[in-house]
């Protein structure tokens, strides 16, 4: 669970310690202008921007009666962010899997990448697909919900 906010905490406290640096060195505005900028980037690669995980073996059930993708994913991963800011609202009819959470989950993705944790791997019709475009993630969505 604390590897998931490492990343996050890291983040703020290089922001606190700038901005605390800029205030003492007389420059306040600037300490207000870019302990935000490190605010949003810490929520941007924490757990709470993507839909709430499930485990891999529920995940692959759900799928399995109605379809949808599994999204295999960890905190801090910019292409697991990427994917999951470009799906926008529809990211939250998927199955997510935080591998750093989940060590089925973890293992799922170690077996189809040659024994590497590489995210996001999403599994459409039991397939899965490393870093997929997310253009063709939602077509897939659409076409499971139109079935």
């Amino acid at each position: 669970m604390m590897r998931a906010w490492s990343v996050p905490m890291v983040l703020v406290v290089c922001g606190s310690v700038m901005a605390t640096g800029l205030v003492r060195g007389g420059d306040p505005a600037g300490a207000a202008a870019l302990l935000p900028v490190f605010l949003l980037l810490a929520g941007a690669c924490s757990p709470l921007v993507f839909p709430r995980s499930i485990g891999a073996l529920e995940a692959r059930r759900r799928s399995a009666v109605d379809g949808r993708p599994v999204v295999f994913w960890r905190p801090g991963c910019t292409y697991c962010l990427r994917l999951r800011v470009r799906l926008g609202r529809d990211a939250r009819r998927l199955y997510w899997v935080d591998i750093w959470r989940d060590p089925a989950g973890a293992a799922v993705v170690r077996e189809v990448n040659s024994g590497d944790e590489t995210v996001p791997t999403v599994f459409v019709a039991g397939r899965p697909h490393v870093n997929p475009d997310p253009a063709w993630v939602r077509r897939q969505l659409a076409e499971t919900t139109e079935a």
